[in-house]
């Protein structure tokens, strides 16, 4: 299922130690496939459900591995890899099962009642992705996974608040319902927007308050975690002060459009590169 992907942070990024680049490449890769399959092409529910499962059953042959040190050839292709380096790392599949609940989630659940239910979900959407990252890295401290938790629930807002037009077209709506009436707004407005329809004043103004609201809490995770960047070493450090600085440069550019995501997509372009490097030094 080649699926191509624009992502708002980098991937295995050249500030990574050489030695981490292609275990966290093979990271990555499961986790975009497992997404994939949640959310890409034309399958059926049940498909999608089945395929994930099978994912978890590739996860329990590469824990029995572990013991028995057999069974490789029973492994998908994209899951030899991840087993080395899984293994090699020791790092805990709980995480990984934490994704493929997550992504099972995204399947049969298309709206969120409050933000409890919406942070549940990042806790295993966003935040196995920085637990992983940070065994890889041998940084493992309790209150360093609380404060990556904080990053990556704030970048996965972040990432709803941008593209709140895109999931309408898959049928999601990721704000709060409980935020949506307690700021007037109701999922007409978003349809009418998507459609190009021009709101009028009042409409506008409410959702300008709501999105100001969700930016709001956002940011106030991403700058939660910045403490944690001093605990990586060298280019780890880098690495995680640019990331976080290009989710503030997300909620900034969201900001500056008055939060019309239907007309105004914000991304990163190679342009914001030299401002997020200054940001990350200064921060």
């Amino acid at each position: 299922m080649p699926i191509d992907h624009y992502e708002n942070f980098p991937v295995a990024s050249v500030l990574l130690p050489k030695r981490l680049r292609i275990p966290v490449q093979h990271i990555y890769r499961f986790a975009r496939c497992a997404d994939d399959v949640a959310d890409e092409g034309d399958h059926s529910d049940d498909w999608r459900l089945q395929e994930l499962d099978r994912y978890a059953q590739q996860l329990d042959l590469i824990n029995e591995q572990r013991i028995e040190q057999d069974g490789q050839q029973r492994l998908r292709p994209i899951f030899m890899p991840l087993a080395e380096v899984i293994t090699a790392h020791d790092l805990p599949l709980k995480p990984f099962y934490d994704l493929l609940s997550a992504f099972k989630q995204d399947v049969h659940t298309k709206r969120y009642d409050d933000y409890p239910s919406l942070l549940d979900y990042c806790t295993r959407s966003a935040d196995p992705v920085g637990r992983i990252l940070l065994h890889l890295y041998q940084e493992n401290r309790p209150d360093s996974l609380t404060m990556s938790d904080a990053i990556c629930t704030g970048l996965q807002l972040t990432n709803f608040w941008q593209d709140v037009a895109i999931d309408w077209h898959k049928d999601r709506v990721y704000i709060p319902q409980q935020e949506l009436q307690r700021f007037g707004v109701d999922e007409g407005f978003i349809a009418q927007a998507v459609a190009g329809e021009v709101p009028s004043t009042t409409q506008r103004e409410a959702w300008q308050a709501l999105m100001r609201h969700q930016v709001t809490q956002a940011r106030a995770l991403l700058n939660a975690g910045k403490p944690l960047c001093r605990r990586l070493p060298g280019r780890l450090n880098l690495e995680l002060r640019l990331i976080i600085q290009g989710g503030l440069r997300i909620l900034e550019k969201l900001e500056r459009v008055q939060f019309d995501v239907f007309n105004h997509r914000p991304i990163i372009k190679k342009q914001d590169s030299l401002l997020l490097f200054v940001r990350a030094l200064r921060n």
